[in-house]
């Protein structure tokens, strides 16, 4: 039986500890769960024990008060580094009304080069759209009344992410990410499309007789 790392178990306390009592936007479920499934995401791209305990801790600096100086002297400079960058490219709302933003945030995230980033940032965005999707399912339509940018915008934003992912697309969880997000934006558009381009195909065959 393998054991884990110290210094992963350090960073789920410490990640336990700073969203104790907080639930996950919308729902009922303990933010610490989100945390610890990016985490689980990002072990099926890498067995990096300190990409693993950023993963954990991605959103400790932006949604607790968890400072930088308690991360580094917690979990070491490296790890405090990985989980820093993961919030610049990747900690947005996603439901920030501002477009500049969410395109500040894809920007960002095109311009960083490591992978091990990309994949913590990677494992943020499918745990949400996962939780989207869950909600979608058993709510339908209901979902994007609860979105305060709306369905087009929040489509737009995850859109962008997902392509500016596409170093890690050897990787399933980035199809995962890539399917999941058409199902929840574009299949019923496209759909649509593709009834009007066969109705009016079938309208120019008609006029041929």
């Amino acid at each position: 039986m393998e054991y884990l790392s110290s210094l992963f178990c350090q960073a789920t306390r410490l990640a336990a500890q700073a969203h104790d009592g907080a639930y996950y936007a919308g729902s009922r479920m303990p933010y610490l769960l989100h945390a610890l499934e990016t985490a689980q995401i990002v072990s099926s791209m890498t067995e990096d024990e300190d990409v693993l305990a950023a993963a954990v801790l991605h959103d400790a600096p932006e949604r607790t008060l968890t400072g930088e100086g308690e991360l580094r002297e917690t979990v070491g400079s490296h790890v405090t580094e990985l989980v820093l960058a993961a919030a610049a490219a990747g900690g947005a709302d996603p439901e920030d009304r501002d477009r500049a933003c969410q395109q500040a945030q894809v920007e960002a995230l095109l311009a960083e080069r490591r992978l091990e980033v990309k994949m913590i940032v990677l494992g943020d965005k499918l745990s949400e759209v996962r939780l989207l999707q869950w909600s979608w399912q058993r709510l339908g339509e209901q979902v994007w009344g609860r979105c305060r940018c709306g369905r087009e915008a929040l489509g737009w934003y995850y859109q962008a992410m997902t392509d500016a992912l596409q170093d890690l697309n050897a990787y399933p969880v980035w199809h995962e990410l890539a399917n999941a997000v058409w199902e929840l934006f574009w299949q019923e558009r496209d759909s649509e499309q593709l009834r009007f381009d066969m109705t009016a195909r079938e309208m120019r065959e008609l006029a041929l007789f």
